[in-house]
This record gives C-alpha cells, sequence and structure tokens, in this order.
C-alpha cells in the first residue's frame, strides 16, 4: 500500500467575522438532511450549496474515491458522491515522506494569480518562497517585517497579502489598500510598520480579494505563512526557525 488517505475534519467551523453566517450554514446543513439527496452530476452539487449559503463554489474529483472537493469563498469541503456526508476540514495524503497538506495546495493556483498583487521582498540567493497573509496592526507582523533582511539573507523570499483582523470594512483594510496599491508598496510597507500609515485611505478591493483567500485557505490569525507546498504555518518564527521548518 503505496499511499493512505486520512482525513481530520473539524467539527466546528472557524471564520473570522463570518462565524454567525457560518453557524446557519452548518444549521442549514442539518435541517436539510444531507443523508436524503442524491446528486447527478457537480453542477447540482454546486447549486445546493450555493442554496446554504456558499458562494464561489468550484466542485473537482478528491484524491479520495466516492467524494468530491468543493473549493468555496468560505474554505473547502468535502462531499460523499451520493452526498449522505458533507465534511469540513484538512484532506491529508500519509506517504513514508509523512504527512502532505492535500487541501491547501488546491489553493496554491489561486494564490500565484494574485502575484502582482503581492508585496515582495526578494532574497538574492532564493532558496524558498513564503507568502505571508498580515495585518500593519498585528504586533507579530510588525516583529516579522523588521526581520525580513534576515528572512532575505538566508534566502526565504517574503511575499505579502494583507488579511485586515477586523475585516475589509475596518481602517486597517483600507491603511492596506492604499498601502498595496501605492506607487511604492515596500517603501509604503515598512513606513506604516514603524508607524507612519497612509494618510489617504482607500476601500478595500485588493484587500478584500486577499482576505476572502485567506479565509479559504483557513487563517484566522496573523501572520499566517503559506509554503510553497501550499501548507499553512499558524503565528511568527523567528528567521532560522522557519528555515528549518522550510527544509523538512
Amino acid at each position: 500500500m503505496d499511499l493512505f488517505i486520512i482525513a481530520q475534519f473539524a467539527i466546528c467551523i472557524f471564520i473570522v467575522n463570518n462565524g454567525t453566517k457560518m453557524k446557519k450554514i452548518l444549521s442549514t446543513l442539518l435541517m436539510l438532511g444531507m443523508s436524503s439527496l442524491t446528486f447527478a452530476n457537480s453542477q447540482q452539487v454546486v447549486e445546493q450549496l450555493q442554496k446554504m449559503g456558499l458562494s464561489g463554489v468550484e466542485v473537482s474529483d478528491s484524491p479520495v474515491k466516492g467524494i468530491k472537493t468543493a473549493v468555496t469563498d468560505n474554505g473547502i469541503f468535502y462531499i460523499t458522491e451520493d452526498a449522505k456526508y458533507i465534511l469540513d476540514g484538512k484532506l491529508y495524503a500519509l506517504s513514508e515522506k509523512g504527512l502532505r497538506d492535500v487541501s491547501s495546495s488546491l489553493l496554491l493556483d489561486k494564490l500565484t494569480a494574485y502575484k502582482n498583487e503581492m508585496v515582495v521582498y526578494p532574497a538574492k540567493d532564493e532558496k524558498h518562497v513564503i507568502t505571508v497573509f498580515m495585518d500593519t496592526s498585528c504586533h507579530y507582523c510588525k516583529v516579522l517585517h523588521k526581520q525580513i533582511k534576515e528572512y532575505n539573507d538566508l534566502g526565504i523570499t517574503v511575499r505579502y497579502l494583507a488579511f485586515p483582523r477586523g475585516g475589509v470594512q475596518s481602517k486597517t483594510a483600507r491603511e492596506m489598500e492604499a498601502i498595496f496599491t501605492a506607487q511604492d508598496p515596500q517603501f509604503a510597507l515598512t513606513e506604516a510598520i514603524n508607524g507612519n500609515p497612509p494618510k489617504t485611505l482607500k476601500d478595500a478591493n485588493i484587500t478584500k480579494k486577499h482576505y476572502q483567500l485567506g479565509l479559504q485557505f483557513g487563517v484566522n490569525g496573523t501572520p499566517s505563512i503559506v509554503t510553497e507546498k501550499g501548507e499553512l504555518i499558524g503565528g511568527y518564527l523567528k528567521p532560522a526557525d522557519l528555515l528549518s521548518e522550510l527544509a523538512q
């Protein structure tokens, strides 16, 4: 047996600033009685999930026989082909090399689509690339950014996406929109981290997209680091510790 597929499914769904909505979605799932439903095709799966309040639904096959993957704006779900069960959580592939996060790797293409909207601090001798969901008002995001040269010196390129913890209507979201759309985003971001945020705020457009992608990845705090493999590391790591983690 070369490959085992195991799934870790959470009982509760945690979505930043979306808790009430997600509780309603879970209640809807229970009331609808998924065990009594039968879907003939993926389009019907999409339509049914949309009725439950999920948006941006994309359905595809999963690595597990008999289970479909539904990538939504609210996160990733798994649905049995007979539609008797819907599952929430991460899916892992287990091999001799250890666990591989299948769920997050599904979102790598989406991450690449935002490449031109990131604030990037490239390493001269690049060995690893990380993408950090960050908030300019977050203490440990500031700590991380003030060590950016140390990360770069270790060969780690750091790419930032916005994830305002207070949601897309917050003042921080509008500040981050101004930073990410500035003529010199690197300078604007460093200035904000040093206590000089932009004076002119902007409505969250790019920031809103970044925030939504963060929710899909399961981000519930900042900084959250996405590796090149699509794995999510929650929280701050010192440069040397992060390098060790990436080398595994």
